[in-house]
């Protein structure tokens, strides 16, 4: 399967963008192949569900910066959810090749793993030099490009995981969520979806970023390149993220700049029962953009002491 030529990518954007919410249509054996033709490009790479400003979404490998400036290629997103509408959940079966004793006849679940669900998981990393550990889960129409390293984790269908980022243990990225090449997503993290609606942008994390144990971004937040997450950050698209580190306090909301060190925070509010603290994230400092970008984050990290 190669790249969609333009000519190509314009008849698909049309036959899907027509006939969307048309659920009648879905009966159409044309459409149907259409939707199936986006979720295996969406998975190699060729189908993007954001691009940069003025690219289609057949753009393929980008630098993952000026994030904000990004646009969500709706149609895309509508492929998915016609998918969703198109499949009948089943159960899938993995048998195990050991074989059986007595003792495994008696238990019903042994030598079998089962799910139940209306996509496929991905069997197929090892041929694009992903190195996926045992419990590691990449759904059906999601991408993950060469050299990614996925401990025990999930990647849900319309996602994008950069060249030689690593997902660390029970850490998960949404649906639709975009990640850059060479970051770090630590143990614990949780990077939310953003399917519904199709217009909505996606949780964005830009090239050369660090998440650490237990961040959450989730509701579109935007992480810029170069960016470090301290643990236990939790990042919507409301939370206060205020800039500490000149006199003219800046304040943020759904977006961290690049190279920014963010530490997790809390402010106080005001109600009638009385005052408590709410969460918010602090920037406390920046990386610096003209050193090596591992020496950039252990300098930062010595200074601030911020844990990951």
């Amino acid at each position: 399967m190669n790249q969609l030529n333009d000519l190509e990518l314009k008849q698909l954007k049309s036959l899907i963008s027509k006939s969307y919410g048309n659920w009648e249509s879905l009966k159409n054996k044309e459409l149907q192949e259409a939707v199936t033709i986006c979720l295996r490009h969406i998975e190699k790479g060729f189908l993007r569900v954001v691009s940069p400003k003025g690219m289609q979404a057949n753009c393929f490998e980008q630098e993952m910066i000026h994030l904000q400036e990004w646009e969500v290629h709706s149609w895309v997103k509508q492929s998915i959810l016609m998918a969703m509408r198109l499949r009948t959940a089943e159960t899938f079966h993995f048998k195990f090749d050991t074989p059986l004793n007595l003792d495994t006849y008696s238990r019903v679940h042994a030598g079998l793993i089962s799910y139940h669900d209306k996509f496929d998981v991905r069997n197929d990393l090892a041929t694009y030099g992903v190195r996926s550990a045992h419990g590691s889960i990449v759904r059906e129409g999601a991408y993950v490009s060469q050299g990614v390293i996925l401990m025990p984790s999930f990647v849900n269908i319309g996602a994008w995981i950069g060249s030689g980022t690593m997902i660390d243990t029970w850490a998960t990225a949404g649906s639709c969520t975009q990640i850059g090449k060479n970051v770090h997503i630590a143990g614990g993290v949780g990077i939310g979806g953003v399917l519904e609606p199709e217009n909505a942008r996606p949780v964005l994390i830009g090239d050369n970023a660090f998440l650490g144990s237990r961040v959450v971004v989730v509701e579109g937040s935007v992480v810029s390149e170069g960016a470090v997450l301290g643990a236990n950050v939790c990042l919507t698209s409301s939370t206060p993220i205020y800039d500490m580190t000149t006199p003219d306090k800046k304040e943020y909301r759904g977006y961290v700049p690049p190279n920014a060190v963010v530490a997790a925070g809390t402010r106080i509010k005001s109600f009638p029962g009385g005052d408590i603290p709410l969460q918010c994230a602090y920037i406390i400092a920046y990386r610096n953009q003209k050193t090596d970008v591992k020496v950039s984050l252990n300098d930062i990290l010595r200074e601030t002491g911020i844990p990951i």
